[in-house]
């Protein structure tokens, strides 16, 4: 049996005819840049999060650089984050002439640990920025807690985290802002690239909206120099078929989430659990092996694709070695960045493919 990573093919065809419909009407009004697709979305998207605004762009790096600049984030600030993220986490700090500062991650949940937080906030501190990874939100609180006491900023990256609850409440509108990844492969996927920032600040809203149009305030009158981040149409309406659907999608992530953590109790694996606090999108399954390497290659001998997020903490990849910026110890991460696998999760997963992959798994051993 075959079990991709990802099976993208099957979600298109569940909803061709209402996605088909969408781009031709892309096509028919030709509002090819933000427009009426774009609204709507951003919209429905902002009430979805519980958030007072939202403003598209066109992924989720631009949607992390227009947050950190509406926060106030300038050259020789610090901005404090996690070290197990994508690396635009770090690149969009270093795009403000901000140096990113590493904490280290909790070994249960796997996000930043709050605990590592403050013995890293210096005068140059300016803002926070905790990733949902995996799905799987940070443990908030204790963060805006600092935060206020030192007068930080706090901006979510909730790339992987679409729908995820943090004691109930929505992650992204948390912070000061959020920001999400509406890339292929994520929980909410445009046909592509897409992103978005969230928030209850009418001020961050209005800079965002600002300078994701090149600084227009008006037609041909910029008020500052700003960037081409807009969303476009066509990724506008596939978001505008796909948002319904995404709490039942999700639900299905954590029914095959709960099989593959039932199936494999009996393993030395070191499987994700919930936080109490915390309801994850399962964005991703990933367990640890001290054997990870060469369970890998027994699941791809089995026609089971599966990978690693992510080898490399950010802190240690070769871009960010050049820079040669101070460095604080991260050993949790590294332990991780050893032992980490990601098994195949999507809602079109058949229950024959999940039995399929635990018993795989159960073999190995």
């Amino acid at each position: 049996m075959k079990v991709p990573v990802l099976d993208l093919q099957s979600q298109y065809r569940a909803l061709a005819e209402e996605v088909d419909a969408a781009l031709r009407r892309v096509c028919e009004n030709s509002w090819f840049k933000l427009g009426p697709e774009v609204e709507k979305f951003e919209r429905d998207w902002a009430a979805y999060c519980e958030a007072g605004r939202c403003l598209a762009v066109n992924s989720g790096t631009s949607a992390l650089h227009l947050a950190l600049l509406a926060c106030g984030v300038a050259p020789g600030d610090e901005v404090i984050t996690s070290p197990m993220s994508f690396f635009a986490t770090a690149e969009t700090i270093l795009y403000c002439g901000a140096r990113p500062v590493f904490a280290d991650i909790d070994p249960l949940t796997y996000n930043i640990d709050p605990a590592a937080i403050e013995p890293l906030v210096t005068e140059r501190t300016r803002a926070i920025m905790p990733v949902h990874l995996f799905g799987h939100p940070a443990d908030m609180d204790p963060i805006l807690a600092l935060a206020r006491e030192r007068r930080l900023a706090v901006i979510e990256d909730a790339a992987q985290a679409h729908g995820a609850l943090y004691k109930g409440r929505k992650v992204g509108a948390i912070g000061d802002a959020g920001c999400f990844s509406f890339y292929v492969t994520k929980n909410l996927g445009a046909f592509g690239e897409g992103g978005a920032v969230v928030t209850n600040s009418e001020e961050a809203a209005e800079t965002v909206g600002v300078l994701r149009n090149h600084g227009q305030t008006g037609g041909y009158v910029h008020s500052t120099v700003g960037y081409n981040y807009r969303m476009t149409g066509f990724q506008g309406a596939v978001l505008n078929v796909k948002l319904p659907h995404l709490d039942a999608w999700n639900e299905r992530r954590r029914r095959v989430a709960a099989a593959y953590t039932d199936g494999l109790l009996e393993t030395p694996l070191a499987l994700p659990r919930e936080a109490d606090y915390a309801t994850s999108a399962w964005h991703l399954y990933v367990l640890r092996s001290k054997q990870r390497d060469a369970l890998m290659e027994h699941l791809t001998a089995a026609g089971i694709a599966v990978g690693i997020h992510y080898p490399v903490p950010i802190p240690r990849l070769e871009a960010m070695q050049k820079l040669g910026l101070p460095e604080t110890p991260i050993p949790e991460a590294e332990a991780m960045a050893r032992e980490a696998l990601i098994l195949p999760i999507y809602p079109e997963m058949t229950d024959e493919q999940v039995a399929y992959v635990v018993e795989t798994v159960k073999g190995f051993f």
